[in-house]
Formats: structure tokens, sequence, C-alpha cells
């Protein structure tokens, strides 16, 4: 199978269950909504390391919101309710509470919820404030230049984790250039974000290591520059090997985000699509390439 003379290999990439939350930040201006997401959003592109994997789902506009601010929707994601739970206080906490002007409400619709505005509430020493709205309880926790609005209660669902896939090129220059077109086409779509730095892996991994204390290592049959040294999967046309991963609250939503994202990738002087698997072994969620770009999950 090709698209635009790209080879999309006959494999799949598999992804795993997670836990996932949606949240809403706004703030006297957009610039002010976007800083404190993206202080939020920092150090959160692995699981492996990081605790969670977080990132910018799409900027909300004042009448989406319940202030009538502008805002931002960040999408959160970890292993277990009580991991992502701990992530949601840690950050909101000390990157949206700090944040000049900033209010914090729950965005995902869902039957399972964490507390979280209701621990935070201890900050304000004695002086927090409880008000119930619609149903909705939410705090106003002093802080120094007014009040910080916090939702008591999040939403929480079964997410999907890890969809990926491979963009190999002739070289960085290309490469490069198809992997961001690939990630802003992704951007598009809701319910999913592309965690890693600008929405790119350039040290994809594998799970495995030589060294006993590592979960895992370089996916070292991607990397052109020792091809020679291991059983590599590049052709001597490949000299350069980006990843996107994805993330998100659906599985048919990754699908779709996978979909585009490929499709956006093949431009001249794309080799070839992948994705990385493990012969189904580590993940629920198997997304096939071929099947995807025909319209179905498989």
């Amino acid at each position: 199978m090709q698209v635009n003379g790209v080879e999309i290999e006959d494999t799949f990439a598999e992804a795993f269950r997670m836990v996932g939350s949606r949240i809403l930040i706004t703030a006297c201006s957009r610039q002010w909504a976007l800083q404190a997401a993206t202080t939020m959003t920092g150090f959160a592109t692995s699981v492996i390391g990081c605790g969670c994997e977080a990132g910018l789902e799409r900027e909300v506009e004042p009448e989406e919101t319940p202030d009538g601010r502008p805002g931002t929707s960040v999408l959160l994601f970890a292993m277990s309710k009580k991991s992502l739970a701990d992530q949601l206080i840690k950050r909101i906490g000390q990157c949206v509470m700090t944040s000049p002007t900033s209010a914090c409400y729950n965005f995902l619709e869902s039957s399972e919820t964490v507390l979280v505005g209701g621990k935070l509430r201890y900050f304000g020493d004695g002086y927090q404030i409880s008000k119930l709205l619609g149903g909705r309880r939410f705090w106003r926790i002093p802080v120094m230049e007014g009040e910080f609005l916090i939702e008591e209660s999040f939403g929480v669902q079964e997410a999907v984790g890890g969809g990926n896939f491979l963009i190999l090129g002739q070289d960085l220059e290309s490469t490069l250039r198809a992997t961001e077109r690939a990630v802003a086409e992704i951007g598009k779509v809701r319910g999913v974000i592309t965690p890693f730095p600008g929405g790119i892996v350039r040290s994809g991994s594998k799970v495995s290591s030589k060294y006993k204390f590592l979960r895992a290592s370089s996916n070292t049959p991607y990397c052109p520059t020792i091809r020679s040294l291991v059983d590599s999967q590049l052709s001597e046309a490949v000299n350069c090997v980006l990843e996107i991963v994805i993330d998100g609250l659906e599985k048919t939503e990754v699908g779709e985000a996978m979909r585009v994202g490929i499709r956006a990738a093949c431009l001249p002087g794309i080799v070839r699509i992948s994705a990385g698997n493990y012969g189904g072994a580590l993940g629920q969620y198997h997304f096939y390439l071929r099947d995807i770009l025909g319209g179905t999950l498989g």
C-alpha cells in the first residue's frame, strides 16, 4: 500500500490503557491562560519518567467557558486513577494556582471523578469559601492578587495511550518537515494530544535493555548511525526516523489522529511509514496502519 508514493508498512501501532482527564484553565487574557497551561504540562512527555503524559488540546473561546474568559483545554493521562489524581493536584497547585488571574474547571463529563479542588482548598488556611453552582461545587481560595477559583472534583475516564507511527525519511530536513506537518494536522483532532516536544520523538524507545536497571532503551533497529551493528529495520535510503506518539480519550479519536497524521506526512523525501509494537504483548489496543487509512480501526 502506498500514499503519494510513500510505502505504508503492513504493521500496527501497539497502544495501552491509561486513565485520562480534561481540564479547563481560564485567565484574564489568552496569553495567561496559555501560560498556565504550558507550565502545567511541562515535563509530561512519558509515564516512563514523568509520572503522566499531558498536553494542550485546544484554545477555548470565552463563550465556551463558565466565566466568559479565554481558556485552554488540557488533557492529562496516567496509568491509574490514583496517580492521575496525584498529578492533577500537584500540577494545578504548583502551576495553575500560582499563575496570575487563573481559574480551573473540570472539562470532562464522566461518572468517575477524583478530588482535586477539595484537597487544594486547604491552601486557603481556613479562609477558603465553598460555592455550589448548578450542582457543581467550587472553592474560592484567597491568594495575593484576589482569589483562585477551582472546581472540587474532576472527571476521569479510561483512555488510550501510546498510539504512534514512525516516519522514515531520506534526510533530516524532509523528515522533520513531514513530521511537523503531521503534528499540525493531528492538532485539529479533538480529544488527543501529542505529548512530546513539539509533538515529535527523536529518541524512540524499545521495552528492553542490556542494562538490568533500565526498563527501556533506544529503539536501536531504527537508529541509522548504527545500522551496520544491529538488526536494522532501515534500508540504505533511510537516514532519519522520527516518531509521533498520540494519547486520546477514545480509541476512535486516536485512530483518526493517526489517519490524518500519516496522510499529512506522505511528502517527497519520505520513504516509509511504520509503527512501534512489541508483537502485541504490551498493549491492549492495536492500530493497523492500512486499516486506519482504509477507514477502519481493525
